[in-house]
C-alpha cells in the first residue's frame, strides 16, 4: 500500500512540473511571436472620419480612395467611423487610429492629450478656412445676435467649432440668455429643427454662396427635402475665419508611413473621381500643408470663452 502511495504522489509531482513547464514554454514563445509591422494585411493603416455627415455616405466614398491608397503605398489601410467627434480622439489615446481626418477642435484635444499632431488642411471653395453661422426661422422675429434673448437655440455637437464654439462667442460677446439649448449633433439636423419651428434659432456651418449665387452653408444639406429652406431659415450673423479640417496623424506614428499617405491623397485630390469622392464626403476639393501652430488662434478663442478642453475629453 504504502508503495502505491508513494507512485502516486510522484505522478502528481511529475504532472505538476509538466504543466508548469508547458505553461513557460507557451509564454517564451508567445513573447518571440511579433506583432505584425503596421501597414501589412494583418495589422493595417487605420484612417478615421469625423462623423460630420451620415456614416453611410462616408463609407460608400471611402471605398475607393481607401483602394487607390493601397496601390499608391503598398500599404493596407482600414477606415474607421465612430458616432461622435470625442471617438475620434480618444482613437488616437488607444492606437485604434494611426491617421484621421477631424475637425478641427477635435483636433486641438488629441493634440494636448496624445500629441497628435497636423500635417494637411483641407481646402473647400478655395479657402482653407471656414466659419459658422446662426440662423433663425424668419417667423422668429431675430434679426440680430441680441434678438437671441430668452430664444430656444439649437447647436451641433459640444465639440463642433462652426456649430456651437464660434457662435457661444458671439452670445456670450452681446450678453445673451437663451432660455432653453440642445445639440442636434449634424448640421443639417440644427436646419431642420429651425425651419420646422422646434427652435428659434441654430448654429451650423457657414460657406459663401457660388458665383451664381447658390447656397453652400449648412441650408444646401436639406434643400432636397424642403426645397423652400432659402425662403424659411434665414442666416442672422457670420463667425470670425476657423481653420479649416486637419489630417492628424497619431504621435509615434512610422514617418515613412505619413510621407507615403500625404504624397498618395495629394494625388488621389489631383484626380476627377478623388475631388468627386471627398467632395461628397466633406465638400473638400483640395488640400494644403500645415502645422500645429496655424490652430493657435482656434486655442485662444477656446480659452476666451472659458471652455475647458479636459471637461471635453470626459
Amino acid at each position: 500500500m504504502f508503495y502505491i502511495y508513494k507512485s502516486r504522489r510522484q505522478h502528481m509531482f511529475t504532472m505538476k512540473n509538466s504543466t508548469l513547464l508547458l505553461a513557460l514554454l507557451t509564454t517564451l514563445f508567445v513573447g518571440c511571436v511579433k506583432e505584425d509591422k503596421l501597414g501589412s494585411a494583418n495589422n493595417p493603416v487605420k484612417l478615421y472620419f469625423t462623423p460630420s455627415v451620415d456614416a453611410d455616405t462616408i463609407a460608400s466614398n471611402s471605398q475607393e480612395f481607401i483602394q487607390f491608397l493601397e496601390k499608391e503605398t503598398g500599404l493596407f489601410f482600414k477606415t474607421g467611423i465612430p458616432t461622435n467627434y470625442i471617438a475620434v480622439v480618444e482613437a488616437f489615446g488607444s492606437k485604434r487610429a494611426d491617421i484621421g481626418v477631424m475637425n478641427s477642435f477635435g483636433y486641438i484635444l488629441a493634440h494636448q492629450k496624445y500629441g497628435a499632431t497636423a500635417k494637411l488642411r483641407v481646402l473647400r471653395y478655395g479657402h482653407d478656412y471656414y466659419q459658422g453661422q446662426i440662423i433663425a426661422h424668419v417667423d422668429s422675429g431675430i434679426t440680430s445676435a441680441k434678438d437671441l434673448q430668452g430664444k430656444k437655440f439649437a447647436f451641433t455637437d459640444p465639440s463642433s467649432t462652426s456649430g456651437y464654439m464660434f457662435p457661444l462667442k458671439i452670445i456670450k460677446d452681446n450678453n445673451v440668455e437663451l432660455s432653453n439649448t440642445t445639440f442636434g449633433i449634424k448640421h443639417d439636423n440644427v436646419v431642420t429643427m429651425v425651419y420646422q419651428k422646434q427652435v428659434d434659432a441654430g448654429a451650423t456651418y457657414y460657406s459663401a454662396p457660388s458665383e451664381d449665387g447658390t447656397i453652400r452653408d449648412a441650408r444646401s444639406r436639406v434643400k432636397t427635402q424642403f426645397p423652400d429652406v432659402e425662403d424659411k431659415v434665414k442666416i442672422v450673423t457670420i463667425t470670425e475665419k476657423i481653420p479649416n479640417d486637419p489630417f492628424v496623424f497619431r504621435k509615434d506614428l512610422d514617418p515613412a508611413i505619413t510621407t507615403k499617405f500625404i504624397s498618395a491623397v495629394k494625388k488621389f485630390l489631383g484626380t476627377e473621381a478623388g475631388q468627386k469622392i471627398f467632395k461628397n464626403i466633406y465638400s473638400v476639393e483640395g488640400l494644403v500643408d500645415t502645422t500645429d501652430a496655424d490652430y493657435d488662434g482656434l486655442r485662444a478663442m477656446i480659452k476666451s470663452v472659458g471652455i475647458d478642453i479636459e471637461s471635453k475629453l470626459k
